[in-house]
């Protein structure tokens, strides 16, 4: 499949835009008109660039407001197409975008506006160039695709057809039945967008909040399948107009478009295998070269989180406080060292490897404490998470897949005797490995020494914050390497204002990760690139108990400071729920938050933050499958407060 993308995608000048896209993969691009006119290029001079990059120069657009005017009008727009078609051969370019008209147009005559796209057309021939009209969602009088189709049809020009933009189809809830009527050839061009389900004017919506395929809410696996259907073989472009991927960086948004594509390709690939798209045509004329990409499913589970920390004392010290049992110090890494409570398991790395002391604990486990362990809260703690390890079905499948879809491997010394395990970086920094899953505890736990541990206890669900301008990213990151579905964002109160929250699952729910994004986050606050500094939001790892009291009860004897919940909440709680007097008396005794629904109760604690890390333990009764999202204004800001005090 030949992939293209226009320039109006990506920030930053009309030659970093092309460097960026044939750095990234793609094939061609798709000229946006204002970018060259600012270049102090000349178009001839761009033509070369993007030739000596191995670019090809798919289409030029926008050519805006042209028929359904008076003939007047219709004459000096004839003229503004002639000067861009000589333009377009200067510059070696073939095919054109014209919008149906938004502004200018005041003859709403179907025999008018095919007069004038057939004189359009005749006026192309002379220049060997294709008309590509679209009909945008707020054109005055043509703003349906099928309209726009047949408007061509009916000019029956072999220079004039029609483009296909999922944003004006998708956006306006339009039946994509008549898709399947148009011949494949007569579509000369196919520009996607995705977007998020939002209530407000399309303008606006098609203006700022585009996204990359996979990134929003809508099934362009469907979309492409039925243009596949009709026989096109031309580019599979993206158009996208987003405000965060004009101020982010050029190359990384051009390496998230191309993997959007890439795992958009696939999708549609294996929908044919299982004879989907002929059912959207009645018949298979499929020109595009859809190549698959190896298949995988989604996580068994959390093998593992591992933390970095200059904190070594705080940090091992609440987690033997929530009940882990250190296992061992790794056999040829002594600054790695692996705790575990059930099938949760946690790999604490130090950057440096300073002393250490070793102390007995209760449950007679030899543990390492740093001589100086700072107070947990320190802001000078440079502890985060850095990487997660997931239990996959085919491991090496997992990471041929990731490395398709242009991601960067982890690298990772080893000895020749330890467990080879391979993995790539996330958007936000942290690394994700693939491990092969079997519900065993996997080899190369060994090479940290054993410890029984058969509670049933595991790690629930991991809460990633992510860079505002890098969100749309982390989302398509998880959907496409590990097939995980984004469930309905949500938005959180907090004291600094809303932390827009979105789920991202298995459907078993063995694998939950809901990213969050907070509005006080510069731009780069959480770049953790290549393994740099920590996140300086929050982010933090939830185990889940069989018991909740029982847990918090031994924290307690263990000395863990608990996040501190006011008064106010269990005043509320009893008004909102019919609990017992004495389980409010439990919960408000041990800072526990509840929350229930028709499946089921939550009960969940938090500690105090280390770093950018913090931990929750949490018990779910029966089939409670959120997150205790009503409980989260008052954890937000109750960290709020500490951070403040401290």
């Amino acid at each position: 499949m030949r992939t293209s993308i226009a320039t109006v995608c990506l920030s930053g000048t009309l030659e970093e835009k092309l460097q960026a896209a044939a750095t990234a993969g793609f094939d061609g691009v798709e000229i946006f008109e204002q970018d060259l006119i600012v270049s102090p290029n000349s178009p001839e001079a761009t033509a070369a660039l993007a030739a000596e990059l191995g670019l090809s120069l798919d289409l030029y657009q926008p050519f805006r407001d042209f028929e359904g005017v008076e003939e007047e009008q219709f004459a000096a727009n004839l003229a503004r197409a002639e000067a861009k078609f000589q333009l377009m051969k200067r510059m070696g370019m073939t095919t054109i975008l014209l919008c149906s008209n938004v502004a200018t147009a005041t003859i709403d005559d179907d025999e008018v506006v095919v007069d004038q796209l057939r004189r359009l057309g005749d006026l192309a021939e002379r220049y060997g160039i294709d008309v590509a009209y679209e009909a945008l969602a707020w054109g005055r009088f043509v703003s349906e695709y099928d309209r726009a189709w047949d408007l061509v049809k009916a000019v029956d020009h072999p220079r004039i057809g029609t483009c296909l933009d999922s944003f004006h189809m998708l956006s306006r809830g339009t039946d994509l039945s008549r898709i399947a009527e148009i011949p494949g050839e007569k579509i000369f061009f196919l520009q996607l967008a995705d977007a998020p389900a939002l209530s407000m004017d399309v303008l606006s919506w098609s203006r700022h909040h585009r996204v990359f395929p996979g990134e929003g809410s809508w099934d362009l696996t469907d979309f492409l399948a039925r243009v596949a259907g009709t026989g096109y073989s031309g580019p599979v472009s993206l158009e996208v107009f987003n405000d965060s991927f004009r101020q982010a960086d050029t190359q990384r948004t051009a390496v998230d478009g191309l993997r959007s594509l890439r795992w958009l390709e696939a999708n549609v690939s294996a929908a044919r295998e299982g004879n989907a798209s002929s059912a959207h045509t009645g018949r298979d004329r499929v020109r595009l070269d859809l190549q698959p990409l190896p298949q995988v499913a989604q996580p068994r589970g959390i093998d593992y989180v591992e933390l970095n920390t200059d904190n070594l004392g705080a940090l091992t010290r609440q987690i033997h406080q929530l009940g882990f049992r250190f296992v061992g110090f790794h056999r040829t890494k002594p600054h790695v060292q692996l705790w575990r409570r059930g099938q949760a398991r946690i790999v604490v790395t130090e950057p440096t490897g300073p002393e250490n002391a070793l102390i007995e604990t209760s449950d007679k486990s030899t543990v390492a404490f740093a001589v100086s362990t700072p107070d947990a809260d320190s802001t000078a703690s440079k502890t985060y998470l850095r990487g997660i390890g997931f239990a996959v079905a085919d491991a090496d499948a997992a990471m041929e897949r990731a490395l398709l879809l242009s991601t960067t491997e982890v690298p990772r010394e080893q000895a020749h005797d330890e467990k080879v395990l391979r993995g790539v970086f996330a958007p936000d920094g942290s690394e994700v490995f693939f491990g092969d899953g079997n519900g065993e505890d996997p080899q190369w736990t060994d090479e940290f020494g054993t410890v029984p541990d058969d509670r049933q206890s595991a790690i629930d669900h991991i809460n990633l914050a992510q860079p505002a301008h890098h969100y749309d990213e982390a989302v398509l990151f998880y959907t496409s390497m590990l097939a995980l579905t984004a469930l309905p964002s949500q938005d959180v109160p907090s004291p600094s204002g809303l932390v827009r929250s979105q789920v991202m699952s298995s459907a078993d729910g063995a694998v939950r990760m809901p990213l969050n994004v907070s509005p006080d986050h510069s731009p780069n606050a959480l770049s953790r690139d290549a393994g740099s500094p920590a996140a300086t939001y929050p982010e933090h790892v939830a185990i889940a108990c069989d018991d909740i009291f029982t847990a918090a009860t031994t924290a307690v004897a263990r000395g863990l400071k608990f996040l501190a919940v006011p008064q106010n909440y269990y005043e509320d709680l009893a008004a909102r729920f019919d609990l017992a007097p004495e389980l409010l008396d439990r919960l408000r005794e041990h800072n526990i938050l509840y929350d229930r629904d028709d499946e089921g109760e939550f009960l969940h604690f938090y500690t105090s933050t280390i770093g950018s890390v913090f931990f929750e333990m949490v018990e779910r009764r029966t089939g409670y499958r959120g997150f205790g999202a009503p409980n989260a204004p008052v954890r937000l800001a109750a960290q709020h407060r500490r951070n403040t005090e401290s």
